[in-house]
């Protein structure tokens, strides 16, 4: 039996606040990260969520600057995007 991992889902308005929290706007943030504004923009809108390896890149952010938020457990594996396919 595999063991559940526990992972913060980020939403829309702890996007936000992590980084108001940070002191960043959406441009330096995005710097950081290594994505486009438009994609923190598009997170914070709710428009998109943030996944995989960026969701616990944010945690790990998070977790080193105090920032404080409330971790869920993950019981489900990813969802696969639209056109995707597993070997």
């Amino acid at each position: 039996m595999g063991r559940r991992k526990v992972e913060y889902q980020w939403d829309a308005e702890s996007i936000r606040a992590l980084r108001e929290f940070l002191g960043l706007t959406q441009q330096q943030m995005s710097e950081e990260l290594g994505t486009r504004q438009q994609t923190i923009s598009e997170w914070e809108t709710g428009m998109y969520r943030p996944r995989g390896g960026m969701n616990r890149l944010l945690t790990l952010v998070a977790e080193r600057a105090g920032f404080k938020y409330q971790a869920t457990t993950e019981v489900s594996p990813p969802e696969e995007e639209e056109g995707e396919s597993r070997p």
